[in-house]
């Protein structure tokens, strides 16, 4: 494997390392298009964490923002989605 490749699946697994983001994961596959707000809800979470796991979720390409307004929506990318199916074996 090449080192750039290793790097990537470095960052991608160092993004689910840690239990809000493997939450926060999970309740957008559920919830696409789910808010930030929404998400600090449902888990009980502090807005200004939830939102600092979704920035790191968001680098290590695991979740898409799309700004709509005031609002941005979540979604899961292509290597979430991915990540979610892996995740579920455990």
């Amino acid at each position: 494997m090449d080192k750039k490749k290793s790097r990537h699946l470095e960052r991608i697994f160092k993004g689910v390392a840690n239990h809000w983001r493997v939450e926060i994961i999970f309740l957008i596959k559920k919830n696409p298009g789910i808010t930030l707000e929404e998400i600090a809800e449902k888990l009980k979470g502090n807005l200004r964490t939830i939102s600092e796991h979704t920035r790191k979720l968001t680098s290590a390409g695991l979740i898409r923002k799309k700004y709509q307004g005031l609002f941005v929506k979540h979604t899961l990318s292509p290597f979430g989605e991915k990540i979610v199916e892996i995740l579920k074996i455990f």
